[in-house]
């Protein structure tokens, strides 16, 4: 993996992400707008566990800043999966209500989600795609 010193906009870029998670969790607590944990709208305890593993990721960033990419990844990985899984589950289940106001299969909250999440994602995968190439060019 890289130092921080290779890519430290990219690092900053994602510490900057899971910074963010406070005002997530203010958005979500305080005024019921979920656009970082969409896909757990249902399950308000999961919700709270998984806010504090994204406190969890930044602490790590910051405890061993070379393993960002992937803290980033992975969570982000997991994030986007769990919106995927999610919304497949309803489109799986469609109602005659969902057909008829076409309410309920996609939210704008879980749109934002995936921008937010694939967002992170993708500085992510790159970062660590410089550094394997960077690796194998020493070798």
């Amino acid at each position: 993996m890289t130092s921080n010193s290779d890519n430290p906009l990219s690092v900053n870029a994602l510490r900057l992400y899971y910074s963010a998670t406070a005002v997530f969790l203010l958005l979500d607590y305080a005024f019921g707008i979920n656009i970082r944990l969409a896909s757990l709208d249902a399950f308000p305890g999961w919700r709270a566990f998984y806010y504090g593993i994204c406190f969890l990721c930044l602490g790590l960033m910051f405890w061993r800043p070379a393993w960002s990419t992937w803290v980033a990844t992975s969570e982000s990985l997991v994030t986007l999966s769990m919106l995927i899984i999610t919304m497949g589950a309803r489109v799986m289940n469609i109602t005659d209500s969902m057909l008829s106001t076409g309410a309920g299969i996609v939210t704008t909250e879980e749109i934002i989600n995936f921008l937010i999440a694939g967002g992170a994602a993708f500085i992510a995968y790159t970062r660590g795609t410089l550094a394997i190439q960077k690796q194998l060019r020493r070798h």
